[in-house]
């Protein structure tokens, strides 16, 4: 998920997910002090005052959600349309150009609002390339869930809100540090984007029903964990925080999490047309 201060984007079907090694060196450096007092890593261009205002921290969080929250209703409304639209959905699954196209549309948002901190938080570029990487992300994931049975979209959907809903709770009541095991998250990111290359190619030659099912069974365990170690670097009441100034980045790897999580549960759970 992130190298070397970079976050490193996330294909959006039968490919893996890179670790997020260098967490810790892109937003979370120099300690810091938390809300309730203890030291936590903050970025440097923050000191320990902003941290430990509550006023700061919960503004920061809420701002996040927010946009997160506007990112899911964006991307649920254009999957109920390329599911229930007929129309839209024999049109989207005929013309994969424009699916490539949205993709490259994600791959250069995604990488400027993950690699340059001057876009990112320079208001309003960042609204702006931040929408253009949602509607391309909501524009794949619409395409993937149109192949498949809607009741499948609908129970997948389903399960992918109780999930997140519950990984946020957990995250706020739990005393589990999940910024603490950035090393296991890097493994697990290799484990990802190794299984997903592999996947990707054995099934180009033959569809493998047993793999595939592997594969996405894995990616929804490892997306559940990314989700909750980002939930944890967006609440920084952990060993590791993400900057006040970084809450597209926040955003942006949280609405990420779950939308993968969607994308992995429909493969275990949906018959495709």
């Amino acid at each position: 998920m992130h190298a070397d201060g970079v976050i490193t984007p996330k294909p959006p079907f039968g490919q893996g997910y890179a670790a997020p090694c260098g967490t810790s060196s892109g937003h979370m450096e120099g300690p810091g002090q938390g809300y309730d007092g203890e030291e936590r890593a903050v970025s440097d261009n923050f000191g320990s005052g902003e941290w430990s205002d509550r006023k700061v921290r919960h503004a920061f969080i809420r701002k996040v959600y927010t946009i997160i929250s506007i990112q899911l209703l964006i991307t649920v409304a254009i999957i109920a349309v390329f599911t229930f639209v007929k129309p839209v959905s024999e049109f989207v699954k005929a013309n994969l150009a424009v699916y490539y196209a949205s993709y490259a549309v994600f791959l250069v948002t995604y990488l400027t609002l993950a690699c340059c901190q001057g876009p990112r938080r320079r208001f309003p570029w960042n609204i702006i390339l931040l929408t253009l990487f949602t509607l391309a992300m909501g524009y794949m994931t619409g395409t993937i869930a149109s192949v498949y049975d809607t009741k499948a979209v609908i129970i997948a959907m389903t399960i992918t809100a109780v999930v997140s809903i519950s990984v946020t709770i957990f995250c706020f009541q739990t005393k589990v540090d999940f910024t603490s095991c950035t090393g296991l998250f890097c493994v697990l990111g290799i484990v990802m984007m190794v299984t997903g290359i592999v996947t990707a190619i054995v099934l180009s030659f033959q569809y493998v029903y047993w793999l595939h099912m592997v594969y996405a069974a894995l990616g929804a365990i490892c997306f559940t964990l990314f989700l909750a170690y980002d939930t944890q670097l967006v609440l920084g009441n952990r060993r590791y925080t993400i900057s006040p100034e970084d809450y597209i980045t926040g955003a942006l790897q949280i609405y990420t999490d779950i939308v993968y999580i969607f994308t992995f549960v429909l493969q275990l759970l949906g018959d495709r047309n």
